[in-house]
């Protein structure tokens, strides 16, 4: 019966005590000074050079010009020669297609047979012209005979109708050489529209085709980049070289050389940009080998613009926020954050003019926190760094 008692007053007894300790107030601990974090980066050392820019457009391969291929005379076709199909090649003056000459042979002899009698009649009229002085002198005339008296308007009219049949037959023998319809230039069949046995008049189309010496490129140029460009505007102006490479990636590493030649003379009024007309050689690489540029094909090109003089070119990945890069202070090794005014950017590089000097540290580590004034430690690279330029752009050496 007393261990029934002293059981819960033992355990009351526990409890409180522990009631007791758990109330008493424990000291905080007292914060300790973190130790000072040194930055680390590496860095670049900033020297003024030359920038070649070269702005980059895109655009389509067009013919400099397409012609409709009509006949210049009525007839049924006859023949169609392969360089006639559809992407044939053809020289200057071939034959592309012929129509039935028989009708104009025949037109031929007729009118070669009316110059023979326009002849024969302007010597018989040239006869009695020489026949009548004659007659007039013998009979002892004194003065000059008149015009009709020596057949003058007849020998005319004999030498006119003689003229009318020599161009009749010059004429029928155009229209005979006009049946065998040739190429104006060197070329290329884009369509064909007529077959053979095929009735067509003096202009009826027989196909579309394109030359094949040059072709032409048109390229956008938007409004802040026609201050880092000389383009060509009067005759005689100097071409502008330009680089052409695959947009579709059949040949993405192949590259071709184009040149601008004229601008067009109105801005776009819905982009407010400037084409400008590039002009590539044998785009069909006939002379040259390569591998061809095909009408309406998109390609990328790379326009040499002007060379900026005296400028900082930095690498785009040095930029830490927007226009904003970090400086190292050379005697005092600190982060000094530093807002910049490019002139010109790529996706690789920035083009600044002022606001720097050469011999300045550019930090070029990525730093997730730097306020300014954050002391930093220098790392030394066993490389030179070299910021990634375009053209011939001058690089900054690494310090």
């Amino acid at each position: 019966m007393l261990l029934r008692l002293l059981i819960p007053l033992i355990i009351l007894a526990f409890g409180g005590l522990a009631a007791w300790r758990l109330g008493v107030r424990v000291e905080a601990p007292k914060p300790q000074p973190a130790p000072p974090q040194v930055l680390k980066t590496e860095i670049l050392e900033l020297q003024r050079s030359d920038y070649q820019i070269t702005i980059d457009s895109q655009g389509s391969v067009r013919a400099h010009y397409t012609t409709t291929l009509t006949a210049q005379v009525a007839g049924t076709i006859a023949k169609l020669p392969d360089r006639f199909e559809d992407g044939a090649f053809f020289k200057k003056d071939e034959i592309l297609a012929e129509l039935d000459p028989a009708d104009f042979q025949v037109a031929v002899s007729a009118a070669d047979s009316r110059v023979a009698r326009a002849e024969a009649v302007l010597v018989q009229e040239e006869a009695r012209a020489k026949q009548a002085r004659l007659n007039w002198q013998d009979l002892g005339y004194d003065e000059e005979p008149s015009e009709l008296v020596l057949r003058i308007p007849q020998l005319k009219e004999a030498k006119a109708s003689v003229d009318a049949a020599k161009a009749e037959l010059e004429q029928a023998r155009r229209d005979l050489e006009r049946t065998k319809i040739r190429a104006p230039f060197d070329g290329r069949v884009q369509t064909r529209v007529v077959g053979l046995g095929q009735a067509v008049g003096a202009s009826t189309p027989l196909g579309e085709i394109f030359a094949t010496d040059f072709a032409e490129i048109r390229l956008p140029l938007a409004p802040r980049q026609l201050n880092f460009i000389n383009l060509p505007s009067h005759p005689g102006d100097p071409e502008v070289p330009v680089t052409l490479s695959d947009a579709i990636g059949q040949h993405h590493d192949m590259q071709w050389d184009a040149r601008i030649v004229r601008t067009e003379g109105a801005l776009d009024e819905s982009s407010r940009e400037l084409f400008a007309i590039a002009r590539i050689d044998d785009p069909f690489g006939i002379v040259s080998g390569k591998p061809p540029l095909r009408i309406g094909q998109p390609v990328r090109a790379s326009i040499r613009g002007t060379i900026l003089k005296d400028v900082f070119v930095i690498p785009r990945y040095t930029m830490r926020g927007v226009n904003r890069i970090y400086l190292v202070d050379r005697q005092n090794p600190a982060i000094r954050r530093t807002t910049i005014e490019p002139v010109w950017s790529t996706a690789d590089v920035l083009v600044i003019k002022d606001g720097l000097e050469s011999g300045q540290w550019l930090a070029t580590t990525r730093l997730p926190y730097a306020p300014d004034g954050a002391p930093v430690e220098i790392v030394e690279r066993p490389v030179a760094a070299e910021a990634p330029l375009q053209g011939k752009a001058a690089k900054a050496s690494g310090s």
